[in-house]
């Protein structure tokens, strides 16, 4: 069995989505964050981190006690190792490609968007060139996606990790009021990942109504708790 420690972001949903693909048992062990149940000491033991989402399998593959794994794209790869290499091409060529998309994710999607989401959805109103700066390079990115999506169905040429890290932030633009209509090839592909049943399962869960708000009303403690001193705290900063 697979512990989960959740939330409904879109890189809990790449853990769930995967999951679902594979076929693993998993528990799911939601976390509410504007009440700060992130920030514990028990927590740190399984992520040093402190972010979600983080896993603790209980059944590692080479037998042992129970191992934790933080980091969704490492856990995708993680879990992918545990699954005999399922959804990542056994093809090398087309294996790179899906490890290139994925750390492309990791390093420029998933950061700039979640910066994009931070100030146009919490910060306070006037950080307009952050907004500015931050939204500029989410745009930037869709392209660089459209781009490589006009070539291919799926990132690495065949459905595989890179697509379950990416599919969560696209579907995400909502939240931010982004319009998906300059980008054919990309609607395209977010229709067709999303018809997968286990992509539908994997996505079953939603964040609390307030947190789906573009500009939701936080108490000083949920804000210090997601961004401020409460955070820092229980990092020893």
């Amino acid at each position: 069995m697979i512990d989960v420690h959740f939330v409904p972001t879109p890189n809990g949903n790449k853990v769930t989505i995967m999951l679902e693909e594979i076929g693993l048992p998993y528990r799911l062990i939601p976390y509410n964050m504007l009440e700060g149940e992130h920030l514990t000491a028990e927590f740190r033991r399984i992520n040093p981190n402190g972010r979600l989402p983080a896993i603790v399998d209980h059944e590692p593959t080479g037998g042992g006690a129970p191992f934790a794994v933080f980091e969704s794209g490492a856990i995708l790869l993680y879990l992918s190792e545990k699954a005999g290499g399922a959804l990542m091409p056994p093809d090398p060529r087309r294996r790179s490609l899906a490890q290139q998309w994925l750390m492309w994710q990791m390093a420029g999607l998933g950061p700039m968007h979640g910066q994009a989401h931070h100030f146009i959805r919490y910060a306070p109103e006037g950080q307009d060139y952050a907004v500015a700066r931050y939204g500029n390079e989410a745009r930037r990115l869709l392209a660089v996606l459209e781009a490589r999506l006009a070539e291919v169905e799926y990132l690495a040429e065949e459905y595989s990790v890179a697509d379950i890290a990416c599919w969560p932030w696209v579907r995400a633009t909502y939240a931010i009021n982004f319009d998906l209509d300059p980008y054919p090839s990309i609607r395209r592909w977010t229709a067709a990942v999303g018809e997968r049943p286990a992509v539908k399962r994997g996505t079953e869960t939603r964040n609390a109504p307030n947190l789906q708000k573009l500009r939701p009303v936080l108490t000083p403690q949920q804000w210090s708790n997601l961004f401020g001193e409460n955070m820092l705290k229980s990092s020893g900063a």
